[in-house]
């Protein structure tokens, strides 16, 4: 039976644990494997319907994900979750009870977090806090607190999501969680870029030529697509060398 583990996303709200759990679920299912993602909107939504957003309903909320995951992977599959789980102390419970566990650290600064967060939660936030309302809102008015020893740490403001992914992939085949041959994220990827009009190219290589600079924001603001299009548009174009990335 494959080996069972838990790839435990943490980060900021914005940082693009989502996106890049989505992107890693992907990879992996090509490859055969049986994968549970477990997003913290869903499960706020299916599982902890009714928790608030108190430092003690927040413990409960990761609890359950981490049951849920020690559940999948002591079954063989792979569990993903992508919560924010600002709090040291249940990341580490979670990891005791689960065993399997590997922690992925979505590293991204807050001021980049925030120009992302197209729901506008931190100015929502940020405006309570000024009228002298908390929410209690992770990263303004509640503490995030980064994991210490991450076996994984994913720049997400410096590196698009296809190379996250293939940097996750590699550090899993490296920890012995994957065979060599486990996933293809190269062939994954190629597959991914068949779905990138050559019309929505154009359009980003002279959005990225206006702005003088590349980076997956340029698309989200001129082209108005989700990040995960504009990490495509990225890597597709400076496969075609008509961008260089720094």
């Amino acid at each position: 039976m494959p080996k069972g583990f838990t790839l435990w996303f943490t980060g900021l709200s914005g940082s693009g644990k989502s996106t890049l759990a989505n992107e890693v679920a992907d990879r992996l299912r090509s490859a055969g494997r049986l994968v549970d993602l477990l997003d913290g909107d869903v499960v706020r939504q299916h599982l902890s319907k009714g928790l608030s957003f108190s430092k003690e309903d927040r413990d409960t909320n990761i609890r359950r994900i981490g049951f849920v995951a020690h559940l999948v992977t002591r079954h063989g599959g792979i569990a993903i979750t992508a919560a924010i789980s600002p709090y040291r102390a249940i990341r580490d419970e979670n990891r005791r009870l689960i065993g399997n566990f590997v922690e992925v650290y979505a590293k991204c600064p807050l001021d980049v977090c925030e120009q992302r967060d197209i729901k506008g939660l931190y100015k929502k936030a940020r405006e309570a806090v000024a009228a002298g309302k908390g929410m209690s809102f992770t990263g303004v008015d509640d503490p995030y607190e980064e994991p210490l020893k991450p076996e994984i740490v994913v720049d997400t403001s410096a590196v698009s999501v296809q190379e996250g992914a293939r940097q996750i992939i590699d550090e899993l085949k490296k920890l012995g969680y994957l065979e060599a041959a486990g996933a293809a994220p190269e062939a994954d990827a190629r597959a991914h870029h068949e779905f990138i009009p050559n019309e929505l190219l154009a359009k980003a290589e002279a959005a990225f030529k206006k702005a003088g600079r590349v980076h997956t924001d340029v698309l989200l603001k001129e082209l108005h697509v989700g990040f995960t299009t504009a990490a495509h548009c990225i890597d597709r174009l400076a496969e075609q060398g008509k961008i260089k990335l720094t």
